[in-house]
């Protein structure tokens, strides 16, 4: 999963202590956001309003999944359109081939590669009201590649009409507070045309894993050989024989360094800034301390080392851009669990009328998107009270100091479960076990330590059903096609399959 690709993002801890309790939230939070009952008509500013989502990527789509929810059980709910500048919904998880400017001349929003599988596991990130269960109908994997998350997310939107909502090949130009409201002006890329609609609610679902952090090295232009952001990443099969580089030390540098590996790069080196990742790594793997400079194919790093390259993939992060939104609307974070200026991680400190999805890092991803979804819908739809001006920054305060006291990246995923925890409980999303999802992501990080090559073939029970997940039909290691038809067919078990799964070569049966 990666940093862009739906699980853990790039971690930022800072000095301090222990994990959280259920306790704590409560004495952090006060009394909880006070909720009507279910069942009760919404007010007539809201029937009336215009709602415009920026987005139709996870978020975007757990926004539409919470409206259509609340009509589903018998609310009115007011007009929603959704603006998406690509063709098809997904976000990250819509893969495309193309780098740098897509076919409108926009630029290209995912950095899904080929083979991509998912690094972290699914039982973590799985929805409350839509199992793997119910959309497969049958246990899957753990670790399921790009395809297969793609179908997922999408096969629970596509049950619905929410699609009548999406504006698709829709770019979003700028947006202007007016008169308690919003001017959001886009321009429709297929017909070339560009208009200006009111709207009384704006909610940014972009996400902010698509706009790369490229930083500066001395000597980099002397570099002769491949040189790209993660971004841009595509496919490692174009470095078997090769030394690669990677600059960073998170998920990114992480997975695309064993992607290298898989396909036959001769050598793969990870460069940190601050800390490494301390994995065991199979011989060909190594990571150094931050470089210094580059000298034409060599490149020398801060404890004198030098290595020679053929090719270099910046995994140096995002940034936080929102080109359609002016400096005081647009969220300016450093990527951690808990930007400011956003009251509960989604309502905007200076206009409470704009919210933001998705902008924190990420441990949680989907089941996340969908508690800040329903929680911004009653918030709209009057469902849920907002407290006042000085009451949302205390909030923010009593948050930002537990975010500062943060020791350990345990602590992090404590402290996000927490996060959503909250929000659960100020709607009516299904509520789960947030502390059995916890333990799935800590046995998950134990699994990475002890064979970063073999973890994807292991096993984790569903939160949400109990259902125990299946071993693949093939090691990772070996699995060289990502296809949603190749992962749900059923092909005879190949002898390195057999030895991972416990059984018999043919070998010692005597064949």
């Amino acid at each position: 999963m990666g940093a862009p690709f739906g699980a853990p993002g790039s971690t930022c801890h800072a000095a301090g202590a222990p994990g959280y309790t259920k306790r704590h939230v409560e004495a952090a939070h006060g009394t909880p956001p006070r909720r009507v009952t279910r069942g009760r008509k919404a007010g007539k500013a809201a029937l009336t309003a215009r709602i415009a989502i920026i987005g139709a990527g996870p978020s975007g789509m757990a926004q539409l999944r919470a409206f259509e929810s609340a009509a589903r059980g018998g609310l009115e709910i007011p007009e929603i359109v959704c603006f998406e500048k690509q063709d098809d919904w997904g976000g990250q998880w819509n893969y495309s081939w193309r780098t740098g400017m897509d076919g409108y001349g926009e630029p290209v929003h995912s950095s899904m590669y080929r083979n991509l599988w998912s690094n972290g596991p699914k039982e973590a990130l799985e929805f409350a009201d839509y199992t793997f269960d119910e959309h497969f109908g049958r246990p899957i994997s753990s670790y399921p590649p790009r395809a297969v998350l793609w179908d997922y997310i999408n096969g629970r939107v596509s049950k619905t009409d929410v699609r009548k909502w999406v504006r698709f090949a829709h770019a979003v130009r700028w947006v202007k507070e007016v008169d308690g409201g919003f001017e959001v002006t886009v321009e429709d890329l297929r017909a070339k045309t560009t208009t200006t609609e009111r709207f009384d609610r704006v909610v940014v679902a972009t996400g902010h894993f698509s706009v790369p952090n490229v930083p500066d090295f001395d000597g980099i232009e002397t570099f002769p050989g491949s040189l790209r952001h993660a971004h841009d990443f595509r496919g490692a099969e174009a470095l078997a024989g090769k030394d690669v580089l990677l600059v960073g030390a998170s998920y990114s540098a992480e997975d695309i360094g064993v992607q290298a590996f898989k396909m036959g790069a001769k050598s793969v080196t990870m460069s940190y800034r601050t800390a490494p990742m301390g994995l065991d790594w199979p011989d060909g793997m190594e990571e150094l301390p931050l470089l210094e400079r580059f000298e034409g194919e060599t490149v020398r790093f801060s404890n004198g080392q030098t290595r020679r390259f053929d090719a270099v993939i910046l995994c140096t992060g995002y940034l936080h851009k929102y080109p359609f939104l002016p400096a005081d609307l647009a969220l300016d974070s450093p990527n951690n669990v808990y930007p400011e200026r956003l009251y509960r991680g989604v309502v905007w400190e200076q206009n409470p009328h704009l919210y933001y999805l998705g902008a924190q890092d990420q441990w949680f991803t989907f089941n996340m998107f969908d508690a800040q979804a329903w929680y911004v819908r009653d918030l709209i739809l009057g469902a849920a009270e907002l407290p006042s001006a000085a009451e949302r920054l205390q909030h923010q305060g009593e948050w930002q100091a537990r975010f500062r006291a943060i020791g350990s990246s345990a602590d992090e995923v404590r402290f996000q479960a927490d996060y959503i925890r909250d929000l659960v409980g100020a709607t009516d999303y299904p509520e789960f076990d947030l502390d059995r999802v916890v333990d799935v992501f800590l046995a998950w990080k134990q699994d990475k330590k002890e064979n970063i090559l073999t973890y994807r073939d292991g096993v984790h029970t569903s939160v949400m059903t109990g259902t125990e997940s299946v071993v693949h039909h093939t090691p990772w290691l070996s699995e060289l096609d990502d296809s949603l038809e190749r992962y749900l067919s059923e092909p005879a078990e190949d002898e390195t399959a057999r030895i991972v799964h416990g059984g018999a070569s043919t070998e010692s049966a005597g064949h």
